[in-house]
């Protein structure tokens, strides 16, 4: 790669000037020089040396996004449309704002912590954090962290209100909010499916719970679909799950993906959607919009969730505090066609 240096010698100039024409400074450069520099330049196909640049102005550019996936959970994490629109709005946001974006995935907060405390990035994102993983990374990495949909153990060692920033839901109330909607609809009969009571799984629980109990349903633990992978299958936990909603109306399940996935299950046993089941998502994704039939869901944007994280990151990198360390956004409920009122079944498709 040529340099700046053997440049200016090639063209009998000084290396400023040819410093000044490659970062747009032309204001006491003739028009006439900038012009053959920048021919020259085009000639040669001058890169310029980002790495350096970045070394002197002490920073990389680089933004890190870290994941925590847990390996029962997912073979490929962006099999998940909501995790695939969520890294699409960091990498725009973060790509406009002249930065690159570097990715790590892993199920083990030690690998995240033997990383992240070697990574020379000048903030960082964290995806669903759990307990003191947050604080943990923050102890390692003393730059800006921006978090999103991580639940942080208020109760653990050194634990402070604005500890981080985190970008997420009322995940207590879009539960609770998908739930009365069945009720409403005359279910008394519904279950939960989830594969964890962790983090946004467990305030989506809770919000279930909330709507059973103020209905004056009974809750018992037969209520909870507890998805387990077998032998390493996905599918083999949801032929069980499929089989065990025979026992009830409705399921409410915790992500539009393990919704969909149900549904097609219950479709292979010959049990109908909505007519014998009616099930109810939460991300408002592009398999839920696509699915026959629709999905009834809780809406949220992944999209604008990612891309808020990285602007407030943005900002704090720019020296700008933010504004405030817990941000809740909007989620609503959307009707598809993957409910059925039980008034609207005749007597003899009751159960």
């Amino acid at each position: 790669m040529i340099t700046i240096k053997e440049i200016a010698e090639q063209l009998g100039m000084s290396t400023t000037t040819i410093s000044n024409v490659i970062h747009g400074k032309t204001g006491e450069v003739s028009g006439e020089t900038t012009e053959r520099v920048r021919k020259f330049l085009e000639e040669v196909e001058y890169v310029p040396n980002i790495s350096a640049r970045n070394l002197a102005q002490n920073r990389s550019k680089i933004i890190g996004v870290v994941l925590k996936a847990w390996e029962n959970k997912y073979d490929n994490i962006f099999q998940d449309p909501f995790v695939s629109e969520m890294i699409g709005g960091i990498e725009k946001q973060i790509r406009e704002n002249g930065y690159f974006m570097m990715l790590y995935i892993s199920d083990d907060i030690a690998e995240i912590l033997k990383h992240v405390s070697t990574w020379n990035v000048d903030g960082l994102i964290l995806f669903c954090m759990l307990d003191d993983d947050a604080l943990r990374v923050r102890r390692k990495y003393h730059k800006p962290i921006v978090c999103i949909d991580t639940y942080v153990d208020r109760d653990a060692d050194g634990a402070e209100e604005d500890e981080f920033v985190n970008i997420g839901l009322d995940d207590e109330q879009g539960a609770y909010d998908a739930t009365r909607y069945l009720i409403e609809k005359g279910h008394r009969k519904i279950g939960i499916l989830s594969d964890n009571q962790m983090g946004v799984d467990l305030a989506r629980f809770r919000g279930y719970r909330r709507a059973l109990k103020e209905s004056g349903i009974e809750y018992s633990d037969r209520n909870f679909f507890h998805l387990h992978r077998e032998e390493g299958d996905l599918r083999a936990g949801f032929e069980k799950m499929a089989e065990k909603a025979r026992k009830f109306t409705a399921v409410f399940c915790c992500s539009d993906l393990y919704a969909v996935m149900l549904m097609n299950a219950c479709f292979a046993r010959g049990i109908r959607v909505p007519e014998d089941l009616s099930v109810v998502g939460f991300d408002d994704n592009l398999f839920g919009k696509l699915s026959r039939p629709g999905l009834t869901t809780i809406h949220q944007n992944a999209e604008h969730k990612g891309s808020l994280a990285a602007s407030i990151l943005m900002n704090m990198l720019a020296g700008k505090e933010p504004e405030t360390h817990r941000v809740i956004l909007r989620h609503e409920l959307v009707e598809r066609e993957s409910v059925r009122a039980l008034g609207d079944l005749l007597p003899a498709e009751t159960r």
